[in-house]
C-alpha cells in the first residue's frame, strides 16, 4: 500500500508536465521557450533551496550541477528545440522512447535487471503515444530529430544518475530538487539572454501562467519526481513518463476542443495500460525448503544427531527470517 501511494504521488509529476503546452500557448508570452525555461526552473529552485535551508557541501556542488544540467539545463532547451522543429507530435514520440533508454542505462549503471515485462511495457507505451500524437505527413527535420533524441537521453541519464548518487546523508528530496532546479535555471539564463534578448512584458495571464509553472508544474512536480526516484526503481519511475503526452491530449480535447479519433483513443488505452503494467511489483521467488526441513515434514526417515542439530539450526534461521 505504501508503494502504491508513492507511485500515485510520483505519477502526479508527469501528469502536471502534460499541462505545459496548454499553459504556454494560452497564458504565456509567445515564442519565448528559453525564457519560460528560466522562469520555470530558477525561481522554483531558489524557493525550494531557501525552504530546505541547506546548501550543497563538498562533491555535491558539482554533482548538483551535473544533475541540474541533465534534468533541467540541457533537457529544457533541447525539448523546446525539438518541439519547434518537429511538427505532428514527433517530439513527443521521440520523448516516449526515454523509458527504454532508462531501462538500458539502469541495467548497466545500477544493476537493475531489465525484465521482459518492463521492456514490453516501454515498447507498448511508446507505440501507444505515437498513435495519440503522431499525425500523417509529418516532416522530419534532422536538427529537430537530433534534439529530440538528445533531450530523451539527457532526461534518462539524469534519472539514472539521480538514482545512483542518491542524496547526502540528512538531506531530503526538497533540498536536492532545489539544487538541481537552481543549477539548471542558471545554465539556461545566459542562453536565453543571448538568443531571446530582454524579458517580455507581463500581463495578468502571464503572471498566472508563470506562477503555476514555477510552483506546481516545476517546483512541486520535480520534488515528487525526485522523491519517487529515491523510493522506486529507476525503471518504475520512468515508465510513468508517458502520462505526460496522454495528459496533454486529454487537456487538448477538454479545453481546446481538439478531436480524439478512435485510433488516438486506442493509443491512449495501450499507453496507459503499459504504464500500469510497468508499476506491477516483480514476483517474489520462494526459496526451496532446506533438506532437513523437507525430511522432517515427510516423516519418512529418522534423523541422526547431526541431522537433528542441522534441522534445529535451519528451523531457527527460518524463524529468524520470518521475524525480520
Amino acid at each position: 500500500m505504501k508503494r502504491l501511494a508513492t507511485v500515485v504521488l510520483t505519477a502526479l509529476a508527469p501528469i502536471s508536465w502534460g499541462s505545459t503546452y496548454f499553459v504556454a500557448t494560452e497564458l504565456l508570452p509567445p515564442d519565448r521557450p528559453l525564457f519560460t525555461g528560466v522562469m520555470r526552473a530558477l525561481p522554483a529552485g531558489l524557493l525550494l533551496t531557501a525552504a530546505a535551508r541547506t546548501l550543497p557541501k563538498g562533491e555535491w556542488w558539482w554533482k548538483s550541477a551535473v544533475l541540474g544540467a541533465l534534468n533541467i539545463g540541457a533537457f529544457f532547451p533541447l525539448l523546446f528545440l525539438s518541439a519547434y522543429r518537429l511538427p505532428g507530435g514527433l517530439a513527443a514520440v521521440l520523448g516516449s522512447f526515454g523509458p527504454l533508454v532508462v531501462i538500458g542505462m539502469a541495467a548497466l549503471v545500477l544493476g537493475e535487471r531489465a525484465s521482459t515485462r518492463s521492456l514490453l511495457a516501454g515498447i507498448a507505451a511508446a507505440f501507444g503515444v505515437s498513435m495519440v500524437v503522431l499525425k500523417a505527413g509529418a516532416a522530419l527535420d534532422l536538427i529537430g530529430v537530433l534534439a529530440g533524441i538528445a533531450s530523451s537521453a539527457s532526461m534518462a541519464a539524469g534519472t539514472v544518475m539521480t538514482k545512483k548518487w542518491g542524496r547526502p546523508e540528512g538531506v531530503g528530496p526538497l533540498a536536492l530538487t532545489g539544487w538541481q532546479l537552481t543549477a539548471g535555471g542558471l545554465l539556461i539564463l545566459p542562453l536565453a539572454a543571448l538568443v531571446e534578448g530582454a524579458p517580455p512584458a507581463f500581463d495578468g495571464k502571464a503572471y498566472l501562467g508563470f506562477g503555476y509553472m514555477m510552483l506546481l508544474n516545476t517546483g512541486a512536480a520535480y520534488w515528487l519526481w525526485f522523491r519517487g526516484i529515491g523510493r522506486l526503481s529507476a525503471t518504475s519511475v520512468t515508465l510513468l513518463g508517458p502520462l505526460s503526452p496522454l495528459t496533454a491530449a486529454v487537456i487538448g480535447w477538454a479545453a481546446l476542443g481538439q478531436d480524439l479519433s478512435p485510433v488516438q483513443l486506442l493509443g491512449m488505452a495501450i499507453a496507459f495500460s503499459a504504464t500500469v503494467a510497468g508499476q506491477l511489483p516483480a514476483r517474489s521467488r520462494t526459496a526451496p525448503a532446506a533438506p532437513a526441513v523437507r525430511a522432517a515434514v515427510s516423516g519418512n526417515r529418522s534423523f541422526s544427531e547431526t541431522e537433528k542439530i542441522d534441522q534445529k539450526v535451519s528451523m531457527d534461521l527460518s524463524n529468524d527470517g520470518m521475524r525480520r
